[in-house]
């Protein structure tokens, strides 16, 4: 039997031991934990929309109009209208025919691959890809072939020389630990080449990307309806309620409600949920202030940690990393931000690659520039205070 108290004493000398923190109220950039007040550069709430009035309002309509649980799954009695009002909105939104909903971005992902891959096929996967989309190829059964973050060039090389049944190439839109996009102009290109599906995860682009923020699609101005393209979104990120979809054909969709194990087998999301994420997205669609106030945030925090120099990766969406190389660095420097009274989560291994790990700072409409001000001088002072200040880039 495995020593399991000696694998977690192991992890906790390579500094790669994992704490769960009790969050006291809502999420947004001031939270309390365990009675100390934090300013938070960590959460995925991108527009700041997580306890945002309007939908506090519709949930709570949303629990008197559907009751709390959906009792079912969606194929027996638990697909309500609130779910399928918001389906067809979020096709829309995202320029397909149809939508489906899931209960969380992983199911999503795995529902959409395993649904469409067996052993015959092949799935290309960005090394970088979130693990959801890696743990989906290796249980369709398909044979997973991973290509270097972004090289289409070494992709394009990989399809040449298949001789799959049918293939899959799959990314992130962004990339959830380093901050960067997907080239989906030149990913298009080599799924209608070699007659591939693409599916793009877009968790991290819904709501912050694009005009309207519909994501990478619109950021690289590609037109809607596009046959071989499948998109997977979340819900609990820039629309700040929880859940996922997946976008495409309406052939796809119907493929999915018939095959997708991880949609069938499971018990719909609250349909209150769904009420409450429809007022999201209008939100998200008319309220275009949010985003133009991420995307100045984000430049101005990029100028400011430059002028700091501090070691920043190459991003220009809300993700921001400050790679650090070492574990113990990254926990050390985390660590002392929580006594100055800042929450910045510490990425190490298996989550990024030996030698990366980093402090991955996200920014929120719900910020302000001095915010951004009090964490990078808190930043600095630790950097320059701390045995540990030597980076590794």
């Amino acid at each position: 039997m495995r020593d399991l108290a000696g694998a977690l004493a192991q992890r906790r000398k390579q500094h790669l031991y994992r704490h769960r923190r009790t969050i006291d109220g809502p999420q947004g950039p001031h939270l309390q934990s365990n009675g100390q007040a934090l300013l938070s550069f960590c959460s995925n709430d991108y527009l700041g929309l997580a306890s945002h009035p309007r939908l506090i309002e519709a949930m709570q309509q949303g629990v008197s109009l559907y009751g709390v649980g959906s009792g079912a799954s969606h194929l027996v009695c638990g697909h309500s209208k609130a779910h399928h009002d918001l389906e067809q909105a979020l096709a829309d939104f995202c320029g397909q025919p149809r939508a489906l909903l899931f209960s969380n971005g992983y199911m999503a992902n795995l529902g959409v691959i395993t649904a469409l891959a067996d052993r015959h096929d092949g799935i290309f996967q960005d090394k970088l890809n979130h693990a959801s989309l890696i743990d989906a190829a290796q249980l369709s059964g398909g044979t997973l072939r991973r290509f270097p973050h972004l090289n289409t060039d070494a992709l394009k090389q990989q399809l040449d020389v298949s001789k799959y049944h049918d293939s899959i190439i799959a990314t992130d839109g962004v990339f959830s630990m380093d901050g960067d996009i997907a080239p989906l102009p030149q990913l298009l290109q080599l799924a209608n080449t070699s007659d591939s599906w693409l599916v793009i995860d877009e968790a991290h682009a819904l709501g912050t990307l694009g005009i309207h923020g519909r994501g990478c699609r619109e950021y690289f101005g590609l037109p809607d309806k596009i046959d071989r393209l499948i998109t997977v979104g979340t819900l609990g990120k820039a629309f700040g309620t929880s859940g996922a979809f997946v976008a495409g054909s309406a052939d796809l969709i119907e493929t999915l409600i018939q095959l997708s194990r991880t949609y069938i087998y499971t018990t719909a999301p609250p349909p209150a949920i769904a009420h409450a994420t429809l007022a999201s997205l209008r939100l998200i669609e008319n309220e275009d202030w949010r985003r133009i106030h991420l995307t100045n945030l984000i430049q101005y925090f990029r100028h400011q940690a430059q002028q700091a120099s501090l070691p920043l990766m190459d991003s220009e969406t809300a993700i921001q990393p400050l790679l650090l190389g070492s574990s113990e660095c990254a926990l050390n420097l985390s660590e002392q931000l929580i006594d100055k009274g800042f929450l910045v989560s510490a990425i190490r291994p298996p989550t990024v690659p030996q030698g990366q790990a980093r402090l991955r700072i996200t920014l929120s409409a719900a910020h302000q520039e001095e915010q951004i001000d009090q964490l990078i001088h808190a930043i600095v002072s630790s950097l320059n205070s701390s045995p540990l200040k030597r980076i590794t880039t």
